[in-house]
């Protein structure tokens, strides 16, 4: 059966590829970005469905510009999508001009029924950064239109975000209404504490009140500048990450792109390490981020940065896939970035490509040799052979994505590194997105703000000005600012000092506020609220047998109002990187017969991710099944109290074999429960049979001390092996 490209249907059919691929995915299609294929007979239900919706009234692809009335933005808890095909709703725009504006009373705009899809929602949200969609809640449960919400009874204004008790007096109802109400949505939270103004959206939306947050005129400026029309979108340049596993040439490769295409003036210049880099390709240019592999680009993505276009998976065709490649592509697929597969080292005489097509197909990356919708290029960055080939692939996708910015505004874009020099003072790396960067311009960059003093570009050439998608150095700061921070230009110091403030208050409250991760302890409660639609899993295993085992029998726990999946499966013990990708993709982590590594149990707890560990594979369904219908009743909490390395073994009469080992963290408890782990999976489990130091019993033997340990019944003990202590506590449902 033939098949036909997704932006060549939306060429066709005149629309954005974009909007087309987003619409597809709200219908449950397989659809990662433009460059995926559907059968002709998918093709042909949307030509007729798009055919039929064009006739019965135009198709309006953008809204119109909002006339700006007063400077207020208006939170709304319940926006509805605008997109091309049912069933998603779509929104009648006539109805939308005749909306009453925000000034008027409540009482004047409940007067005349409408249809539910135009009710008016009992808040509304214009300013997107201040409202993530993911925490909106959805009323009325199920998949049905939603009820219409009674009419607003009050409007409250905040310019800052305020405590519980605060906002209990401005609504006008008790502090343990509020609290009770911030409980049924999920959010546990005390009387001083500060909520933001995603929280205050979905409150007062909850207690039938409108919420407007009042923004001083010289931010709302900025709210309103960052409006772009169509008519000013220029092309821009496609920004590239390197991934893939730590020996496949990944660093090879990118010299090699950088030392082939320096143009002669600029052949025996100093070449500035900034984190990311041009490549002049005559009328085109590529930027490639230079970042130390997947980690960082998941650390900035968890920070809510979307800087990458596209990802260039390195595969070395003598190795094949090595799990660090898995990670890497489930880290690109997670960030729902078109991937190129770049089969490195080609040649070497044991280079297998069809091997690795192969081995990728499991993963859902197929070649388009094959049918699918990947790009596969064969390269070798020692004998710099393929590398055009390569560069023309990533200009064929960016040309497919649209890649667009208005050049001719205020700039705005993100930090990707900063650093304090001792002699020029904070320095930081950016990444223009939209808008025209020039030296003098006052700047803010999350906490850090200032004058551009001066910009370097990675080839060590001072710019006076800098468009779209142009990496460069930025002096001038207050401080360093944190990478995945967005900066962005403003009238005056006055503005600039203002918004770093403003920034620095909401972190700090946001610090203290605690984090409201997914668990599967209150997963149903999120469902419920509308803050989850998907459960989210990592899954990690002793061997490979039992993750694919797992993976499916998980994903078929799917019901009609959350979908279950798996982002990312592997062999080993749970390890940084884990926590890193289940934080920025709002995971949890399932460690199936294996642990967590120490510096990833220390991440997990400051991350707060979930991270669940089970023997038997019935306990994770039943966990997981119990969670998506709210059923799950934590009865245990398990805690590692310490952990020794054992040093040396050896046999007593009578005692059988005992584990000289030196405790290297926390402490060995007598009554504590033990695991024996070799390479971070779980050898045994049960008790301690001994605890000596020296000849005598001991207690507990605290860290940095040497003792000897006797398992109980068991003697398979190795040197180099880790004997874990836990305890299990009772813990009460809430």
């Amino acid at each position: 059966m033939s098949k036909i490209r997704i932006f060549e249907l939306a060429e066709e059919l005149q629309l954005p590829a974009e909007t087309l691929v987003e619409a597809l995915r709200e219908l449950k299609l397989n659809i990662s970005n433009p460059m995926s294929m559907v059968d002709t007979q998918v093709a042909d239900v949307i030509r007729e469905v798009i055919t039929k919706q064009r006739k019965k009234r135009p198709l309006v692809l953008k809204a119109p510009a909002e006339e700006k009335v007063a400077p207020v933005v208006v939170v709304e808890a319940q926006p509805i999508p605008d997109l091309p095909l049912p069933p998603v709703p779509m929104p009648s725009r006539h109805g939308e001009a005749k909306a009453p504006p925000v000034s008027q009373s409540p009482k004047k705009a409940a007067d005349k029924p409408r249809d539910k899809r135009h009710a008016e929602p009992a808040a509304n949200i214009v300013n997107r950064k201040m409202a993530p969609q993911g925490r909106r809640p959805q009323h009325g449960g199920g998949h049905g239109s939603p009820t219409p919400s009674a009419s607003p009874i009050g409007v409250v204004h905040i310019e800052n975000p305020v405590t519980v008790g605060e906002f209990a007096k401005l609504s006008g109802r008790s502090v343990g209404d509020i609290i009770t109400k911030l409980m049924h949505l999920g959010f546990m939270a005390t009387i001083n504490q500060h909520l933001d103004f995603d929280t205050l959206g979905i409150l007062a939306s909850e207690i039938n009140l409108k919420l407007e947050i009042k923004l001083p005129p010289v931010l709302q400026d900025v709210v309103d500048e960052d409006q772009d029309l169509p008519e000013s979108m220029r092309r821009r340049y496609p920004v590239v990450t390197v991934m893939g596993h730590v020996d496949h040439g990944k660093t090879s490769l990118l010299d090699c792109i950088r030392r082939s295409h320096v143009t002669a003036s600029e052949a025996g210049g100093i070449t500035q390490h900034i984190g990311a880099y041009q490549v002049d390709l005559g009328d085109d240019k590529i930027v490639f981020l230079d970042t130390p592999g997947h980690e960082a680009f998941t650390q900035m993505r968890a920070r809510g940065a979307k800087v990458t276009d596209i990802a260039i998976l390195v595969v070395a065709a003598d190795d094949g896939v090595m799990p660090q490649t898995i990670e890497a592509l489930n880290h690109a697929k997670a960030a729902n970035v078109p991937i190129i597969v770049a089969v490195n080292k080609m040649d070497k005489p044991s280079a297998d490509p069809g091997r690795i097509k192969q081995q990728l197909t499991e993963y859902g990356i197929v070649t388009e040799e094959w049918g699918g919708d990947t790009i596969f290029v064969g390269v070798s960055a020692l004998k710099r052979q393929g590398i055009d080939d390569l560069l023309a692939a990533v200009l064929t996708v960016a040309e497919v994505l649209e890649l667009k910015a208005n050049p001719d505004r205020s700039a705005r874009g993100i930090v990707i590194e900063a650093h304090i020099d001792k002699g020029k003072g904070p320095i930081a790396t950016l990444l223009i997105q939209k808008g025209t960067l020039n030296v003098g311009d006052a700047v803010v960059a999350g906490s850090a703000y200032g004058r551009v003093r001066a910009m370097v570009n990675d080839k060590g050439k001072r710019l006076k000005k800098a468009g779209p998608s142009t990496p460069l150095e930025l002096h001038g700061l207050s401080m360093a600012p944190q990478a995945g921070d967005e900066f962005v230009v403003v009238k005056d110091d006055k503005v600039a000092r203002l918004m770093a403030e403003k920034a620095a208050e909401m972190r700090r409250i946001d610090m203290q506020r605690p984090v409201q991760k997914v668990s599967l302890d209150d997963f149903f409660k999120q469902v419920q609220a509308g803050q989850m639609k998907n459960l989210n899993l990592i899954i990690k295993g002793d061997v490979q047998g039992s993750v694919e085992a797992l993976k499916p029998a998980v994903e078929k726990l799917n019901n009609r109002e959350v979908e279950v999946k798996v982002i990312h499966v592997g062999v080993g013990p749970v390890n940084e990187s884990d926590i890193l990708l289940a934080k920025a993709s709002n995971a949890i982590i399932i460690g199936f017969n294996v642990r967590a590594e120490a510096n990833a149990r220390k991440a997990a707890e400051q991350e707060q991710v979930d991270v669940r560990f089970y023997r038997i594979i019935y306990e994770v369904l039943d966990d997981i099944t119990a969670a998506l219908k709210g059923m799950l009743a934590p009865v245990f909490k398990e805690n590692v109290i310490g952990q020794a390395e054992v040093r040396v073994v050896f046999r007593v009469t009578g005692s059988g074999v005992i584990a000289g080992s030196m405790v290297t963290e926390g402490k060995i408890t007598r009554q504590a429960g033990v695991r024996l782990l070799r390479g971070g999976i779980i050898i045994y489990e049960g008790k301690i049979g001994s605890l000596k130091r020296f000849k005598d019993d001991a207690r507990e033997v605290a860290s940095g001390y040497e003792c000897g340990i006797g398992l109980d019944n068991y003697d398979d003990v190795k040197e180099g092996d880790i004997i874990e202590a836990f305890v299990r506590e009772q813990v009460l449902t809430p």
